[in-house]
């Protein structure tokens, strides 16, 4: 008796020493739940899907976002028809598989998880299933012998909507685009267990209409008593099939998956996406033995993760919301065609950036030339007036004069239908040792982005912020230009106000200076922001350029300029991006470099405005007047009302027919499907004869399919068949040292 009592002990240890071993599972009423939500949802068959058999960039509107499930009854499905993402959601939530539609190719290899996260020092799995055997590639029969990863939260619910989440904006100028972005969102709920038992994640994965986007962010929640810290979190970390796997060499120079990751949360004080990009790492499996690279060091995972914070605590009352990360894939690599896709992403997901107001730069605030300015922008055609630095005003001064002062400007130019802003300097400035940002090597302010900067967590950063909206608000004006925005400085300091120290200190100042950005954007603020920053709302980012450079001589400026608009329209909307025209000096270069007198320097005058109106690019003309005599005067009227005649197809995309260098003719063409004029080709001759060329005029993404209309400026139009490459060959002469234009209907 005593004996099978010791054996019966001895089975109820070893039975709960087994099931402490194995991982946990979803309950089975959530399973049941999330059952019966799949089951009423539109099969969508995997991995058999449909490739995408028309060029979205040519025409869209077929490809809409639909939510389905696979037909094992255990997977659920995004898709545009474009870009799919396939989630796994038993024995507990997983990406099998991305899918580009526009190749049929299937882009991961392994099952991956949908991200970690470090809570209280412990670190949390979101989902994902083990047990693959070979990391190569998936045979979907593995799913069903695969378990649960360790440390896991497990899913419990999922929901559908038929929107897409975007920033308020108010549509009060012209823009290209007023529409916001359609789509549908798939939002599952896991919750933790354990000590994280509290814990509730919501996962939102966005998926576009008409856009081979799929965006992805979290929300987590504590529903307990006891307040919990996030350290860090991966947001995705994918399994993808690399494109190529050498024996040795440098990883670095490997080859990567061609899809475009980009997130709105970025840092480094920079013009592109590229340069301040600081959440997409590829990395490497280890546990992907069987790949060809001897020291396994193929970066094949897409890590999207930052470097630090955020540190955070989490209550009932504060829950968490990350950035948010879009993933976009490509079907080629040529350069023209991925670039189309990264602009038609802005397009779609920031239609703000694709405002485009007709202002100059005024160096005065006399209220004589101000008043002068107005005048004359409204005899231009111009929309609005941006008071420049070393114009002598100051944003921060909200005192009743200063306000009164810059109101009534305002007011006067209001009434003339004239916009007016102004400008401010943020970082790149020394305020004291008390307020700037320390550096953690030194424990010193100094040797950071800029040299020293102000932290924006600290009382007077708080301060900066709410007199730039108070001086907004009570002038009335309507643009901001902020330069030296925040650059991504972390901050040792443990005594200011609003961060802890070091590890919160770059997420909570990104989130002040964003957070700025989306109120302004609400209330219809026009924002010229030098670093990269537009999809946080601002209006414009820097076309990227040396100042010294706007100190050239005038004749190189004209070269230089169009060099500009050429390398830098790559991947960027022209409608987001500003240059410069010195007409009053700027970083020195004399008498050379300037336009002013206006009247004297005509020829280059007009040539720099219709160079860069005809990209679709605002430069800041800086300087105290638009003219000076009555023929420059109707200069700047000629160009501004034939950029406005065009100016839908001038703000449209461009192809890049020749990069300037001096030798010989260089050119753009806009080209859009959904405008009367089709495409608008830009021509210049810098050599001082005339020149003659046959040139092939590329047709394809203005839509036509047999005939083209063409005319040169307000000519008469001839028809040209395209040939097979969807080409014309037109033969264009352009005047020495001068231009011309085409207009394809």
């Amino acid at each position: 008796m005593k004996l099978k009592l010791l054996l019966f002990y001895i089975a109820i240890i070893f039975t709960c020493l087994v099931r402490a071993n194995e991982p946990e599972k979803i309950t089975l009423s959530d399973w049941r739940k999330i059952e019966d939500k799949i089951e009423k949802l539109p099969l969508i068959e995997y991995p058999s899907m449909a490739r995408s058999n028309v060029d979205w960039l040519i025409n869209a509107e077929a490809y809409k976002a639909n939510i389905g499930a696979g037909k094992d009854n255990k997977s659920v499905i995004i898709s545009n028809g474009l870009v799919a993402r396939v989630f796994r959601v038993f024995p507990n939530l997983a990406t099998i598989d991305i899918v580009n539609q526009m190749t049929s190719e299937s882009m991961l290899r392994a099952v991956s998880s949908e991200g970690e996260l470090v809570i209280d020092g412990t670190c949390w799995n979101l989902g994902g299933l083990a047990g693959q055997p070979e990391r190569g590639y998936l045979n979907l029969d593995w799913l069903e012998k695969m378990e649960p990863l360790p440390n896991s939260f497990f899913v419990e619910d999922f929901e559908i909507a038929d929107t897409v989440r975007t920033l308020e904006w108010s549509r009060k100028r012209w823009a290209l685009n007023k529409e916001n972005p359609t789509g549908k969102t798939l939002v599952f709920t896991l919750r933790g267990v354990g000590n994280v038992r509290d814990i509730i994640v919501k996962l939102y994965y966005e998926i576009y209409d008409h856009l081979p986007v799929i965006c992805k962010y979290m929300r987590v929640f504590n529903q307990g008593v006891r307040p919990m810290k996030l350290s860090s979190f991966k947001l995705e970390y994918l399994h993808f099939a690399e494109p190529e796997s050498p024996v040795g060499g440098d990883p670095a120079t490997f080859l990567l998956p061609n899809i475009h990751i980009e997130s709105d949360y970025h840092v480094g004080g920079n013009f592109t996406e590229k340069e301040t990009d600081c959440v997409e790492h590829w990395v490497t499996d280890k546990k992907y033995t069987s790949q060809t690279n001897y020291k396994l060091e193929t970066p094949c995972v897409l890590d999207v993760s930052i470097e630090r914070g955020p540190d955070a605590e989490i209550t009932e009352a504060t829950p968490f919301e990350s950035y948010r990360v879009y993933e976009m894939p490509f079907d080629t690599r040529e350069r023209e065609r991925c670039g189309l896709f990264k602009r038609r992403f802005y397009y779609t997901v920031a239609p703000w950036t694709t405002q485009n107001p007709i202002f100059m730069h005024l160096t005065s605030t006399d209220p004589t030339v101000v008043r002068r300015a107005v005048d004359q922008c409204v005899e231009c055609g111009y929309e609005m007036i941006i008071l420049s630095f070393g114009s002598g005003l100051r944003m921060e001064d909200i005192s009743e004069a200063n306000i009164a002062k810059y109101k009534a400007l305002v007011e006067y130019a209001n009434s003339r239908g004239i916009e007016m802003g102004c400008y401010s300097l943020l970082a790149s400035r020394w305020i004291s040792d008390e307020v700037d940002v320390i550096n953690p090597e030194t424990g010193k302010r100094g040797g950071m982005r800029f040299g020293s900067s102000p932290c924006l967590c600290s009382e007077w950063g708080y301060e900066y912020f709410d007199k730039i909206e108070t001086f907004l608000e009570k002038t009335g004006m309507s643009c901001f230009e902020h330069d030296g925005s925040y650059p991504g400085d972390v901050c040792a300091s443990t005594s200011h106000a609003y961060h802890k120290g070091l590890a919160d200190s770059q997420w909570k100042q990104f989130y002040k200076i964003a957070g700025l950005y989306n109120r302004l954007l609400k209330k219809g603020v026009y924002m010229n922001v030098p670093d990269f920053y537009l999809l946080n709302g601002s209006t414009k980012v820097g076309i990227g350029y040396r100042e010294v450079n706007w100190s050239l001589p005038r004749d190189r400026q004209l070269i230089h300029t169009r060099q500009i608009n050429y390398n830098c329209t790559w991947e960027r909307l022209p409608s987001s991006l500003w240059s410069f025209v010195p007409l009053v000096q700027y970083h020195g270069g004399g008498a050379d470099a300037i336009l002013e007198p206006l009247s004297e320097h005509l020829y280059e005058y007009k040539t720099l405005m219709f160079q860069n109106y005809g990209a679709g690019i605002q430069a800041c003309y800086r300087g105290p007047r638009l003219y000076d005599t009555e023929e420059t005067k109707q200069t700047v009227i000629e160009i501004i009302d034939w950029y406005k005649k065009y100016r839908n197809i001038l703000n449209s995309d461009i192809i890049h027919l020749r990069k300037p260098d001096a030798k010989d003719w260089d050119g753009i063409m806009h080209v859009n499907t959904s405008l009367k004029e089709k495409a608008l080709a830009m021509f210049f001759n810098p050599t001082d004869k005339d020149i003659v060329r046959t040139i092939e005029l590329p047709l394809y993404y203005t839509g036509i399919e047999n005939i083209a209309h063409i005319r040169e400026r307000e000519g008469r139009s001839k028809k040209y068949k395209l040939d097979r490459d969807y080409c014309v060959s037109l033969e264009i002469t352009i005047p020495a040292k001068g231009y011309t234009w085409y207009v394809v209907e």
